[in-house]
């Protein structure tokens, strides 16, 4: 039985054969947390409201009534055709946290003009775009993340492993 039950298992370790792409395409990845802005402004609190306050208390002279954020809206296009859009919740109880994406795209390869645009507030204006030319060799990933802190979106090229 043991020696029946490792023929089994050597014979699904090598087959069906897995093409992780095809030999004409590559794969985008968009992977990236982001929070969007606070849905409500925050205000100054008054010096009457200050003075009402523990002492302990007093250091924060900024008051937001709401903790919850924007939804984030991606969208990814691709020589004039659009490969993806969506509108992320942010995450927690009181939708104050991140937004999480992951998204794995096979396209053909070759050159193409991809667009990146992300929007984290209240409002219709897109508020990070990016537009880059790339050549997308066959088996390469392009991996696009977002830093708001460096300026918004990133591409890079990578060997498929």
């Amino acid at each position: 039985f043991f020696a029946l039950f490792m023929g089994i298992v050597g014979y699904f370790s090598a087959h069906p054969s897995y093409t992780y792409l095809q030999p004409d395409e590559t794969l985008i990845k968009l992977s990236f947390s982001h929070a969007g802005q606070l849905k409500e402004a925050c205000r100054e609190r008054t010096p009457e409201e200050i003075a009402k306050l523990p002492m302990y208390q007093r250091k924060s002279t900024t008051v937001c009534e709401s903790r919850e954020r924007s939804d984030v809206v991606v969208e990814l296009e691709m020589d004039g055709t659009q490969l993806y859009h969506v509108i992320m919740k942010p995450n927690g109880f009181a939708r104050s946290g991140t937004s999480n994406i992951y998204r794995r795209i096979p396209v053909k390869a070759g050159v193409h003009t991809l667009k990146a645009r992300l929007k984290d507030h209240v409002g219709e204006e897109f508020n990070y775009k990016y537009e880059e030319t790339v050549d997308l060799a066959p088996g390469r990933i392009m991996v696009i993340d977002f830093k708001s802190a460096t300026g918004g979106f990133i591409f890079r090229n990578k060997n498929a492993t």
